[in-house]
């Protein structure tokens, strides 16, 4: 019998509660895993999942497997901040997780509590799924522009992500550590970020809405023909316009409340900006692009620590490469190069000494499903993700 529980369907209001509903026919199939409103001040995943889960409510269609909808920060959404002490989409690495559990209950911020109570959602999750298990964050940004997918760079993860016709950033687990997806990551299972809009704009919902309602076909949840999806597509299309499919990120503009930093107006997601171009200021002058790039995640708000990001397009030459050197294994073959060899505590880390592995070594680490951590024992270390057996079946 199919189950159903909501908390609320109003897109006026959000709820107070940590589950915002879910649909479980009972069957074994795959499950999609949304939060929303991981930032308080973006609660156009909320609204996104509302409307879905009132559809499923209204039609009650049979499904395979589950979908499941979270809301994120609690008390940051209900004053419209990004959050309160901390930013709720860091700290999701395993060290963080142990120092915050440690703490006494009147330690705790805000977010440490709505973390740790998060985690307990996902262990449940991830403990009674009955398939693959995939998850979804919906977040909005302080600029316009086109939405688009942060991932982990795994194989299964661009293969899902392109189906939902939304442009992929690569990169961004390099820049940020600690991000929620990192959580999901080290477990294997397949996750992404949707980054719909703006903030509270109409677009930024409907963005998420076709997203997920894409994802449910394309997993298997619902029925072919259950959704017309040609609506869904023609507005990610219009909404994506000319932003190339997949770029990278290369620069990271870091910030602190000390340094006064203000954007300058009128840039957009994916906006193309020339070398020396003026993008901010801050108390030290002028903030220039160092080269030719794409501008993502300009900062239009009072908190956060990023400026701005600098990416590249990607080509589909490279995507190739990637795919062929990932399926043959070669990753295998790393321990034997000169300078490399693999971190004793980690199976999935390699570490690169610079002194003698030092031509393209970033570049070809990508090429393979690698990304740069913090230095080790004075060399790079390289950590790669990879996605449960299970997933291949999507």
């Amino acid at each position: 019998m199919t189950d159903f529980v909501a908390a609320t369907t109003m897109q006026s209001e959000i709820t107070m509660q940590r589950e915002l509903g879910r649909w479980d026919s009972g069957q074994p199939g795959p499950t999609l895993l949304v939060t929303g409103g991981v930032h308080g001040n973006e609660p156009a995943g909320v609204y996104a999942a509302q409307r879905v889960l009132a559809q499923l409510q209204e039609r009650a269609p049979q499904i395979r497997g589950r979908f499941i909808a979270l809301v994120g920060n609690l008390p940051a959404l209900s004053e419209n901040r990004r959050f309160l002490s901390r930013d709720l989409n860091r700290s999701w690495d395993q060290e963080s997780l142990v120092v915050n559990q440690a703490r006494g209950e009147q330690e705790r911020s805000p977010e440490d509590r709505e973390q740790l109570d998060l985690i307990a959602c996902f262990v449940e999750v991830e403990r009674s799924a009955s398939g693959p298990l995939v998850y979804c964050d919906l977040h909005t940004s302080s600029a316009a522009g086109s939405p688009f997918l942060c991932l982990a760079d795994t194989i299964d993860n661009r293969r899902l992500g392109l189906t939902t016709g939304v442009p992929i950033i690569l990169g961004i687990e390099e820049t940020i550590a600690g991000a929620s997806l990192e959580w999901f990551a080290d477990r294997g299972i397949m996750a992404f970020a949707v980054e719909g809009g703006q903030h509270e704009s109409d677009e930024a919902i409907a963005n998420h809405e076709a997203v997920l309602w894409g994802l449910l076909v394309k997993l298997g949840i619902l029925p072919e023909g259950f959704v017309d999806l040609e609506p869904h597509r023609q507005r990610l299309r219009q909404a994506v316009g000319s932003a190339p499919p997949i770029v990278e990120i290369v620069h990271r503009h870091v910030i602190a409340s000390a340094d006064a930093f203000r954007m300058e107006s009128g840039f957009v997601n994916f906006a193309v900006v020339a070398k020396g171009q003026l993008l901010a200021k801050d108390r030290h002058g002028d903030v220039c692009a160092k080269h030719k790039s794409l501008v993502m995640l300009p900062l239009y708000q009072e908190l956060g620590d990023d400026g701005f990001f600098l990416a590249r397009r990607v080509r589909w030459f490279w995507l190739l490469l990637a795919k062929w050197l990932r399926a043959f294994h070669v990753a295998a073959l790393l321990p034997l190069m000169p300078g490399i060899r693999r971190d004793s505590d980690d199976h999935d880390t390699m570490l690169a000494n610079p002194r003698v592995a030092r031509w393209f070594v970033v570049e070809f680490f990508h090429l393979l499903g690698f990304r740069k951590e913090t230095e080790r024992l004075g060399c790079l270390a390289f950590r790669r993700r990879c996605s449960r057996r299970v997933n291949r079946s999507l």
